[in-house]
């Protein structure tokens, strides 16, 4: 189900592709937990910070796990980072884990364990930026914002402006474009942010999009343009064996995987990686708050 049920009422929207999103996104709408009708503000926002950087199949049994265990901020609130931290397992970025731990005690002693609905409270609160509030203020909340993610930078950029592939820092005419295209009722808005950021993840993908399949494919500035610059534009891939995220996340699992403190320095499991990086993880992890060291070893 979509993630609320607005009205088809777009008559404030000039633009017939935006209305064109919202018509696709009711009939190809995924059906998600955190888009149910019983789904609760502390669950979008947990789904937000999990979706950060990390496809919808990975973050589904982990959120689920989660919501079951910790349903409430007061919840969470009651448990430990390292708790939190285990129960992220490896859906990377740990310290999101750390962040939702840290919402959760400031909604508990600010908001009496509740999700605020203000742009201004939600920035207040730990690791939550301008994307996230945005994203549960519509998604939670059904106000009127603007959700700019990647996808939707995306869909924006190709339909509207022939770009193939979306800066890599967002700018004022771009965020200026994006605020003009948000329908002024907030139904219609919910569903054009819900529905162009499914666009971009299902059809308008980065580097294999289905034209062929897109309801924009006779709207689209970039096709008509003959889709240029795809080709030519640089991959944003990231090395992973042998870097220090890899090392650090080797250290996190075997972290969550022990009962007590471990002598990483030393660990016959990190005997393959070098003295000099192992170390530079080890304190990187330490100063990110991940991880403390004591005497007798590492422990989360």
């Amino acid at each position: 189900m979509p993630p609320t049920s607005p009205t088809r009422e777009t008559a404030h929207t000039p633009d017939h592709r935006v209305t064109t999103v919202i018509d696709w996104f009711h009939r190809e709408a995924r059906d998600l937990p955190w888009r149910e009708a019983d789904r609760t503000p502390w669950g979008v926002l947990v789904s937000e910070v999990m979706l950060q950087q990390t496809p919808v199949v990975r973050v589904l049994p982990v959120w689920r796990e989660w919501m079951e265990r910790w349903p409430t901020p007061r919840d969470l609130a009651h448990a430990t980072q390292a708790d939190a931290v285990r129960a992220w397992g490896r859906l990377g970025y740990p310290r999101r884990a750390k962040r939702l731990w840290e919402c959760a005690l400031v909604l508990v002693e600010r908001h009496n364990g509740h999700v605020p609905s203000s742009r201004e409270d939600l920035l207040a609160l730990p690791g939550i930026g301008d994307y996230t509030a945005g994203a549960v203020r519509a998604f939670a909340f059904g106000e009127r914002d603007i959700v700019l993610d990647t996808n939707i930078r995306r869909v924006i950029g190709r339909a509207w402006r022939a770009e193939p592939l979306p800066a890599a820092h967002q700018t004022r005419a771009e965020r200026e474009l994006a605020d003009s295209l948000v329908p002024a009722s907030a139904p219609a808005s919910v569903a054009w942010n819900a529905g162009s950021m499914e666009l971009g993840a299902l059809v308008c993908t980065a580097r294999a999009p289905k034209c062929a399949e897109c309801p924009l494919r006779h709207d689209c500035a970039w096709i008509a343009a003959g889709s240029p610059g795809l080709d030519d534009a640089p991959r944003r891939t990231q090395a992973w064996h042998g870097t220090d995220r890899q090392v650090r996340g080797r250290i996190m699992a075997l972290l969550r995987e022990s009962r007590g403190p471990l002598a990483l320095d030393e660990h016959c499991a990190l005997d393959d990686v070098d003295a000099d990086q192992r170390h530079r993880a080890l304190t990187g992890l330490v100063a990110d708050g991940l991880i403390t060291k004591a005497a007798d070893g590492y422990s989360l």
